[in-house]
């Protein structure tokens, strides 16, 4: 039996200490919600409960607060985000599609040390499976971290910029407002790195504007919020685009894109040079990568992914470690 948050073997099907702690203050919570997944005869329900969240894409997401140790729905005051199975049909494999963001937010934590949003997988009444993550921008009292994605930051809406507001600009863009709004940018600049290398080899073509933060800290100053909606997109979206943005203007150009149609590490390396970074420092990044190869394919082939979505999910990062190699 496996821990729904980090995958650890334990004898009772409930989450471990480690993720109990992390996502409910050590409370011992179910790993199966008390009312059902949303269908037909529910939806008055769900929507009166989730009048305030925003809804991205074909991704549902709904507001939970623990009251005891039971999760309930909520329309205000939510300390957590649930996102059951999309329903949209123009998408592959979508039953996979909470399992795929956790596998992804727990090997971006556990390999490669990304600090991300807490989460794990949860059932519905049923036993349909669902996302949970536990919001990063509430605190203890309930109170809010002052957050803002960098659509909010660069002023892009659906208004001024069109419906594809969120895929405007570029990564370089980001991390220059990075440079301008957090003191620790050093730091914050090689981490934002190291998130945008991961979103490009484990084949998440989705992580747009709305995908970074800047938070206000206990201090407050601004940092970079941890990653949340990681996930490998081209299982559900074979066709997708490699990057929702560009890295830095013209970086097509390169003689290795050029020649190949895709990046490698050159514009990879190219990108960090113009962040700030130093190369011992953008090279161990890259390396890390290519070394735990093998650590990734344990963690996919342990998942609760169907076998096709793990066959996908390997080729494609099989795929793109290769062009680092």
């Amino acid at each position: 039996m496996k821990c729904l948050g980090c995958y650890k073997k334990i004898e009772k099907n409930e989450y471990c200490l480690s993720c109990r702690k992390k996502l409910f203050d050590g409370k011992r919570v179910s790993t199966l919600l008390e009312f059902d997944k949303p269908k037909a005869e529910n939806m008055t329900m769900y929507n009166e409960h989730s009048k305030r969240m925003s809804i991205s894409g074909v991704q549902l997401k709904y507001s939970l607060k623990l009251n005891g140790n039971k999760l309930e729905l909520c329309e205000t005051n939510g300390q957590y985000i649930i996102k059951p199975i999309p329903t949209a049909d123009h998408f592959e494999m979508m039953e996979d599609a909470p399992e795929n963001e956790h596998l992804t937010m727990q090997i971006a934590s556990q390999i490669f040390n990304i600090k991300t949003a807490h989460n794990a997988l949860i059932c519905f009444k049923d036993g349909t499976p669902a996302y949970i993550t536990r919001r990063f921008d509430v605190k203890g009292d309930g109170t809010k971290y002052i957050q803002e994605d960098f659509a909010q930051i660069t002023n892009r809406t659906k208004e001024t910029h069109g419906e594809s507001y969120k895929y405007e600009g570029s990564y370089l863009e980001i991390g220059e407002l990075i440079k301008k709004y957090v003191p620790a940018s050093m730091i914050a600049s090689e981490n934002f790195f190291k998130v945008i290398l991961f979103n490009y080899i484990l084949s998440n073509g989705d992580a747009h504007l709305k995908n970074f933060s800047l938070v206000r800290n206990d201090f407050g100053e601004m940092e970079l919020s941890p990653s949340y909606d990681l996930m490998s997109t081209i299982i559900h979206t074979p066709g997708e685009r490699d990057t929702a943005l560009d890295l830095f203007e013209k970086d097509h150009e390169s003689e290795y894109y050029a020649t190949y149609g895709h990046y490698g590490r050159t514009e990879f390396i190219e990108f960090a040079k113009r962040l700030g970074i130093v190369e011992v420092r953008y090279m161990r990044v890259i390396n890390e990568f290519v070394e735990n190869e093998s650590s990734v394919y344990d963690f996919i082939q342990n998942s609760s992914l169907s076998n096709n979505s793990k066959g996908s999910f390997i080729t494609s990062f099989k795929s793109r470690v290769k062009r680092f190699s």
